[in-house]
């Protein structure tokens, strides 16, 4: 049998009534509230406190906060008038048994209706999260169909260019070849004329009658240089990190990707047509959006971060700058997603991007934690602790979380 409430205060203005329920050292989580337009109902074991309502209110627009030990429920009027009472004065129990099984009858229906909503709600949204991620999908077989293209196409290119020197060289040695047996043909005929001078008998006639002179031994050329190989070498790279806790493979990925990532940029965009060549790329409108940031003209960065997210979407900075720039403006939900994008592409885990990736966290956990799943946001926060266990200022947030969570810490809507 559950201990009536009593003690319990309220007032009223022409348009709205108030109701304080003292809690009675109960935990936020153990508190049940039911609230239709006839009827109230606040119940945390063994206390219960219902009220059947003068009049009707707008239970659309009605709310509750609960915290410091009380609950707070407050009631729009539907007609703008003060009531003499809260609740009826009737002792009728079958008509408050009415009163309050069409009331649960009628939240019942209410929470289904809700419940039908967000199904349907999180059906929608997971099936554009697969046409967005099946685009995605396509954007990039198509990117990497081009570069297959490109590359066969630079291929056949050098291929025909090897082919046409290889070709070129065989005629020049073939030319090179004829004309060595010419100059030894004609070396041999100079030795027989130098050799009929020497004998006296050099005296020759042309087909015009003229004498033949003794022809002079033309002058040896220099050998050709000897061709050679000449080695290069290039210096390892080095990761600063002990052999039995190396991850130079996970690194070396890390530096894979973001190589990647600077080459997959798309820069036939419309909207950045009538901008020059040197500013249509991906940094210089990052460098804008956090310029904008740091005036908190949140909106410019937000579009600055945009385009280039249309230039470039493997950017992971890009997503977690707009992230912060949507926790600003209230963009809870865009804030959770991008930040979620961030850390998709923020992979593997490795040193050299561990700090974008705590930044990530907080900001998602911090956007959980303002849409008040607290549970979600403590696991991003934990997170970031992991990797930067040493941060005083997330330490003190996370533990803050926890008392939220516990009902030790003030609901931050009650403060």
């Amino acid at each position: 049998m559950p201990l009536l409430v009593t003690d319990y205060s309220w007032t009223q203005t022409d348009t709205t009534v108030y109701i304080h329920v003292p809690l009675k050292g109960a935990k936020v989580g153990k508190v049940d509230i039911v609230s239709t337009d006839e009827y109230l109902k606040v119940h945390y074991p063994p206390y219960l406190f219902e009220a059947f309502l003068l009049k009707p209110v707008d239970e659309d627009r009605s709310s509750a906060k609960v915290g410091n030990g009380v609950a707070v429920i407050t009631l729009p009027k539907r007609t703008n008038k003060i009531w003499e009472n809260l609740m009826i004065t009737t002792n009728d129990k079958e008509k408050k048994k009415e009163i309050r099984e069409r009331a649960l009858l009628k939240y019942q229906e209410k929470v289904s209706s809700e419940s039908r909503s967000k199904a349907e709600k999180q059906r929608t949204e997971k099936k554009y999260a697969l046409e967005t991620m099946m685009k995605l999908e396509k954007e990039e077989r198509e990117s990497v169909q081009k570069m297959k293209d490109a590359e066969r196409e630079k291929t056949t290119a050098e291929l025909d260019a090897w082919q046409l020197r290889q070709k070129q060289q065989a005629e020049e040695e073939e030319q090179v070849k004829l004309h060595t047996q010419r100059d030894n043909q004609n070396k041999a005929v100079t030795q027989k004329q130098e050799k009929r001078c020497s004998d006296g008998r050099n005296v020759k006639l042309d087909r015009r009658g003229s004498e033949a002179k003794c022809k002079k031994k033309p002058a040896d050329l220099p050998a050709p240089r000897p061709a050679g190989n000449i080695q290069v070498t290039f210096t390892p790279r080095v990761f600063p990190t002990a052999l039995r806790e190396s991850r130079v493979q996970e690194e070396e990925e890390w530096l894979h990707k973001q190589a990647e990532a600077r080459r997959a940029v798309n820069p036939d965009v419309e909207e950045l047509k009538d901008l020059t060549e040197e500013n249509r790329n991906p940094d210089w409108l990052k460098d804008k959006g956090d310029k904008c940031f740091a005036t908190a003209d949140y909106l410019s960065a937000v579009n600055a971060y945009n385009l280039a997210i249309r230039l470039n979407r493997k950017i992971p900075a890009l997503y977690s700058n707009r992230a912060a720039c949507h926790l600003k403006l209230r963009n809870l939900h865009k804030a959770v997603e991008d930040s979620s994008q961030a850390l998709d592409l923020l992979t593997p885990p490795v040193a050299a991007n561990a700090a974008a990736r705590a930044r990530a966290h907080v900001r998602r956990g911090s956007a959980f934690c303002q849409l008040q799943l607290y549970a979600e946001g403590l696991q991003d926060y934990q997170a970031a602790l992991k990797i930067d266990c040493h941060n005083e200022a997330l330490l003190a947030d996370t533990q803050r979380i926890r008392d939220i969570i516990q009902g030790t810490a003030a609901h931050p809507d009650t403060q």
